[in-house]
């Protein structure tokens, strides 16, 4: 397989052949899996996948499959897109996952979470109104090109867990 390049709302997504911090992900997404590397030696997982844990420094790791689904930890509506393709999505939510895996895991205060757009199941931008935190949501594989899906996240029907919270409208 050589580089991932596709084009996802008028931005180039290059993935290089050789990068070993981002290949394997995107590989596993086109297969429809959420990867995540596992340190060998403490076994956490971590996200974004750097060379070394950040929790012992190792730097022996695997990919290994996580579920996908989590609660939204933190979010961002924005409202004012800085690059042109996300001007008609304007207002759009980010959101920072915690994935079930791992929750609460170094610490209370640390856990596995992850970056991503909040789409509808077509994958149009979830509308402001339906964003809390706390909401449950399930990752989803958006097909770009015949090699390269982007994970990105939606809400489901699971009851939220603790306070749901969101920003007055």
């Amino acid at each position: 397989m050589g580089s991932l390049r596709v084009e996802y709302r008028g931005m180039a997504l290059i993935v290089p052949e050789n990068d070993s911090e981002w290949h394997g992900y995107f590989q596993a997404a086109r297969e429809g899996r959420l990867v995540l590397r596992r340190c060998e030696s403490c076994g956490l997982l971590r996200y974004p996948p750097g060379a070394g844990c950040p929790w012992c420094q190792a730097l022996e790791w695997t990919w290994q499959a996580v579920s996908g689904h989590g609660t939204i930890y933190s979010y961002e509506i924005v409202v004012h897109a800085i690059q042109p393709g996300f001007k008609e999505w304007a207002p759009y939510p980010i959101v920072v996952v915690e994935l079930d895996e791992q929750r609460g895991t170094p610490t209370p205060d640390e856990a596995l979470r992850i970056i991503g757009n909040l789409v509808t199941p077509d994958f149009k931008a979830e509308a402001e109104s339906k964003v809390a935190i706390g909401k449950r949501v399930r990752v989803v594989f958006q097909d770009l090109s015949s090699d390269f899906a982007l994970p990105q996240f939606t809400l489901t029907d699971e009851p939220s867990i603790g306070r749901v919270w969101s920003l007055p409208a």
